[in-house]
Order: C-alpha cells, then sequence, then structure tokens
C-alpha cells in the first residue's frame, strides 16, 4: 500500500530521523525487535537516554513496542504510513558503517522473557 504523506509528516519524520542514535537504533530495529536492556548495553548509554529515544520513535509512529511481564521490546512499524519513507532512509546506511557494525558487535543475548 503506498500513502502519501502531507510536507508537515515528512518534516516532523526527518526531525526525528536526524539524530545518529536514533537512526541507528531504527536500522537495528529493522533487522528483529529488541529489548530496552540490549539497547542500553550496545549504545552504552544510561536506560533514561534510550527510553527517550525510543519514546520519540514511538511518538512519530516509527516504532512499536511489546511488552512480555516487565519487559518492553522495540520494533520497526511496518504499518506506519512512514515506513515507506524510513525504509528508503536506512537502505542508505551502508551495513558496513562503522558504528553500526560496532553496534552489532556490541549485541548480547538477553533473558528478559
Amino acid at each position: 500500500m503506498v500513502f502519501s504523506l502531507s510536507s508537515e509528516e515528512i518534516a516532523t519524520c526527518m526531525k526525528v530521523l536526524s539524530d545518529p542514535t536514533r537512526l541507528l537504533m531504527l536500522k537495528l530495529l529493522q533487522e528483529k525487535p529488541y529489548c530496552v536492556c540490549q539497547l542500553v548495553d550496545m549504545f552504552e548509554t544510561s536506560q533514561p537516554a534510550i527510553s527517550q529515544h525510543l519514546k520519540k520513535l514511538k511518538e512519530a509512529g516509527l516504532v512499536v513496542e511489546t511488552r512480555k511481564g516487565q519487559w518492553r521490546f522495540y520494533s520497526l512499524n511496518q504499518s506506519s504510513p512512514k515506513a515507506e519513507l524510513i525504509q528508503v532512509v536506512l537502505k542508505q546506511i551502508s551495513d558496513q558503517d562503522e558504528r553500526y557494525r560496532s553496534l552489532i558487535e556490541k549485541e548480547t543475548p538477553v533473558d528478559c522473557g
């Protein structure tokens, strides 16, 4: 399904994407869901900082949250009207991007739920 977005919707989406951390989070989340605790370890930052980034992505409709007990998992919102735009942007980030590779290397399995 093809959606048409307003200039305002596109601008708002691009503002959310303009942060390198959020952009790389989306790149990771397009592959599979991640728990907040995994993202904290991978980005080597605090849980509140990761939660703030995820909150902005969720408010923009770019990610969805799934709860398993006390744990929250996030994935790319494939049903969002902005999903096609997001995919185009994410394809521009090389899988060999140094920071992206570094994040992947820090990924550890977690027993969140």
